[in-house]
């Protein structure tokens, strides 16, 4: 285990709207804003996209299951970003309903919004974390510089 301490520094209220795409405007905001580390929670809606719902076996690398969104759903999560040298990369884990029925799971690639997803996006302050490539683990891992070990 390793951690680091900051703290928070701006607050971003975002409203994504119908037909958004999540991510690709979630990292314009965060080039425009010089946003190098960050948490976020969000909820609303999601029409479309790409989630992971677990790993095959339990082995490093990961063989992951692939789900394909591709009806309104429900959308509740949470996140954080990073960089990786230059590049944004949003963690999104998210639960996303239907009709009584529950995925949860790692969004990625891709989220079109439904109607609305409203997030709240922390800034973190006074941490070096970047999310560079892992080969061992086959992902993009956080790596904290000048972290403490216990």
């Amino acid at each position: 285990m390793e951690y680091s301490s900051g703290k928070v520094g701006r607050v971003f209220y975002i409203r994504f709207d119908h037909g958004d795409d999540l991510f690709d405007n979630l990292k314009k905001l965060i080039r425009k804003e010089d946003i190098r580390s960050g948490w976020f929670q969000l909820f609303g809606g999601m029409l479309a996209g790409e989630t992971v719902i677990g790993p095959k076996e339990p082995v490093m690398p990961p063989d992951p299951i692939w789900h394909e969104i591709n009806e309104a759903r429900e959308i509740f999560g949470t996140g954080t970003v990073f960089m990786d040298d230059d590049k944004p990369m949003v963690h999104l884990h998210a639960a996303m309903g239907h009709q009584g029925e529950t995925i949860t799971g790692c969004v990625r690639n891709r989220a079109e919004i439904y109607l609305i997803v409203e997030a709240v996006l922390y800034e973190l302050e006074g941490m070096d974390i970047t999310r560079p490539w892992f080969a061992e683990g086959g992902f993009n891992r956080p790596e904290i510089k000048n972290g403490i070990s216990l």
